[in-house]
């Protein structure tokens, strides 16, 4: 068990719940894997349907089968989506992410902006109200956006007021805009980094560096808030595994941010990936175990 540094804005009588949240997430570890399902709003029905997607896919009941039939640290999705059917699923640990907007407009015609739906106390009020385990808040930023001081100003607010109720805090980090030609240079990834653990975030969703050791830039220039990795468009099963294996054990990265490589999958093999990615991010599995994890679908 890893011993939990407990940020200085997290006041005494909310140490021991911020403890509490931050274990279940991460098992004690310090790292995390979260099912991330916010692509309901970011990315509408593309994700959802399609002739290469299973049927059952396109119900959001699909998402929340993975999350309390899987293993995993966290299903991070919106609060709205929660409140639909977080009474059925009682037993998983959310994220609430707090904004969003959609992909209809390209960042190549319009500077993104993500806008806050809702509050810290919103969901702090919603979890007293379900008794869910509400485990923590997402917020994502999108530096180099013309808006991207309406989206730190935002961020900053939730991670200070989210702390005092003892809520672990994830960024969504992503540089995005006109002004931004790579999205995945190192540079600017590690500036991301940077970003987060001066806002004070205890993890960071990144899109990972196309060379894997180039990761080691951002997750020294984050300090003590520890890089995740999203998962990106599916891909096969094995590539995808060795490249968070690289990610965690080369990169020095924490964890992962998953959807589409989970939930475009049919129940039984959702449920079958989740239990791989969790060995290679909890356990320390090797890939070779990890993949016999997969193939007992």
């Amino acid at each position: 068990m890893k011993e939990i540094e407990i940020p200085a804005d997290v006041p005494k009588h909310a140490e021991q719940k911020y403890k509490e949240n931050y274990e279940a997430i991460t098992k004690g570890t310090g790292n995390l894997f979260i099912f991330a399902a916010d692509q309901k709003i970011e990315h509408l029905n593309k994700d959802f349907y399609g002739p290469d997607i299973p049927a059952e896919v396109n119900n959001p009941k699909h998402l929340f089968e993975i999350a309390t039939k899987g293993t995993i640290g966290a299903f991070a999705t919106h609060l709205g989506l929660i409140s639909q059917y977080g009474k059925k699923y009682p037993t998983i640990n959310y994220i609430v992410k707090l904004n969003a907007k959609t992909n209809i407009i390209p960042a190549s015609e319009k500077d993104p902006i993500s806008n806050r739906l809702w509050t810290v106390q919103d969901v702090v009020e919603f979890q007293k109200n379900s008794n869910l385990p509400i485990r923590g808040v997402a917020y994502t930023i999108y530096l180099g956006s013309s808006f991207e001081n309406r989206m730190l100003q935002k961020a900053a607010q939730v991670i200070y007021n989210a702390h005092k109720e003892g809520l672990v805090t994830i960024l969504w980090m992503y540089p995005r805009g006109k002004n931004v030609n790579n999205e995945k240079n190192p540079d600017m990834i590690a500036g991301a980094a940077g970003v987060a653990t001066s806002l004070g975030a205890n993890f960071a969703k990144i899109n990972p560096t196309a060379q894997i050791t180039e990761l080691q830039q951002a997750t020294s220039a984050a300090g003590n808030t520890k890089l995740i990795c999203s998962g990106g468009p599916k891909i096969d099963e094995e590539t995808f595994l060795q490249n968070l294996h690289n990610q965690i054990h080369i990169g020095k990265t924490s964890g992962c941010a998953i959807g589409r490589n989970i939930f475009q999958r049919k129940l039984e093999n959702a449920i079958a990936f989740t239990k791989a990615i969790s060995a290679i991010v909890y356990e320390e599995k090797s890939v070779e175990k990890a993949i016999k994890l997969w193939e007992k679908k």
